[in-house]
């Protein structure tokens, strides 16, 4: 492998992005995300990439969901996007941190209010007894909160730092084209990775 500026796996991940965004019909941002608890059985469910930049990929979640309890386990994690229109995938593999208590305000600001009202009432990845048991509780939210819904301490975001990304463009025959950049004390490092 050779070694890369630092920007270098971002610039790539911001061109196909954009690409995805003008080419993908629903939810360019959609990530499967996979974790493990600290039994170490993985778990995998799809999420919505919030923000990136250099420091690393976000997205948002009750901290108590089944993803949350399982990141504060174990903080090694694995994103994948999958674009199948433009036939790409990026693989992401890091860790997760939580953002700042700021980052979360401000985020927690911008969402629908339904969606305010739904991070409170929501048990995420606990039994549900029937739907007029969250009904009840989003009413019960909602006159809680006629105006200003705060951010639940429960809710948060989790920043994934990449330490390895992976490109991976479908070719004909399936000799498909894999480009890898792992970070190490040097840097970034490049290479290809057979198909």
């Amino acid at each position: 492998m050779t070694i890369m500026p630092h920007a270098a796996p971002f610039a790539r991940f911001a061109d196909w992005f954009a690409a995805a965004s003008a080419a993908e019909p629903n939810d360019p941002n959609a990530m499967a995300l996979a974790t493990a608890g600290s039994d170490g059985v993985p778990s995998l469910r799809v999420v919505l990439l919030k923000a990136w930049d250099e420091r690393g990929f976000v997205f948002y979640t009750n901290l108590a969901s089944q993803k949350g309890r399982e990141i504060a386990a174990n903080r090694h994690v694995h994103l994948n996007f999958h674009w199948k229109s433009l036939q790409r995938q990026v693989r992401i593999g890091g860790t997760a941190a939580l953002v700042s208590e700021a980052e979360a305000d401000a985020y927690f600001a911008t969402r629908p209010r339904d969606s305010q009202l739904g991070a409170w009432a929501s048990l995420q990845s606990q039994p549900l007894p029937d739907r007029a048991a969250f009904e009840a509780r989003l009413a019960a939210f909602d006159a809680q909160f006629p105006d200003i819904v705060p951010r639940p301490p429960h809710w948060s975001g989790w920043r994934v730092t990449p330490a390895r990304i992976e490109y991976w463009q479908a070719r004909d025959g399936r000799w498909h084209e894999r480009e890898a950049f792992v970070r190490d004390t040097a840097g970034w490092q490049h290479g290809l990775v057979y198909p």
